[in-house]
């Protein structure tokens, strides 16, 4: 975990540049999610992205241009913690993860969700400071990998969705 970085949003909106440009007149929009997204959270030091599109069909259509600005086609996200849906690309720079695109198209259910949580946290600096202190405790205990990590999270974040969305 890192401290929070004030450049973060700077480097999301020369990245969305870059993606809008891949993506052109199928983009509906970029979103910058995660922790990244939050000031004053801490946050691992990579730059989380939503990227809407109007055909999730056509998503394989833009891999090449994802390639040449440095991400690595991840698939659709199926796996325990995925998303059907969902297409994930990760771009690495000197074998470090740097960014992270979701790919979704407009409608999808994730996408209010993920910028719920995140409006939420930038609303409720408690609850921001709340999931800091969790993050930190499951990166210190993880013996699972990831998996345990995101499960760990769960809870907290759907918590704070259905408080966003007054459910």
């Amino acid at each position: 975990m890192s401290e929070y970085d004030p450049v973060w949003p700077r480097l999301f909106e020369e990245e969305a540049a870059r993606l809008r440009s891949v993506w052109g007149e199928h983009l509906v929009d970029v979103h910058h999610i995660g922790s990244t997204a939050v000031p004053g959270l801490v946050a691992k030091p990579v730059i989380d992205i939503m990227v809407v599109i109007k055909d999730i069909s056509k998503v394989h259509d833009y891999d090449a241009g994802m390639v040449s600005l440095g991400y690595r086609p991840r698939g659709e996200c199926l796996d325990a913690f995925g998303t059907p849906g969902r297409f994930y690309y990760s771009k690495d720079t000197d074998g470090l993860r740097t960014h992270q695109a979701h790919v979704m198209q407009a409608g999808h259910a994730d996408i209010q969700d993920m910028l719920a949580f995140r409006d939420y946290l930038r609303a409720h600096p408690e609850a921001a400071e709340e999931y800091a202190d969790l993050k930190t405790r499951l990166v210190r205990e993880n013996t699972g990998g990831i998996g345990e990590y995101i499960e760990g999270k769960n809870g907290f974040i759907r918590d704070c969705v259905a408080k966003a969305k007054g459910t």
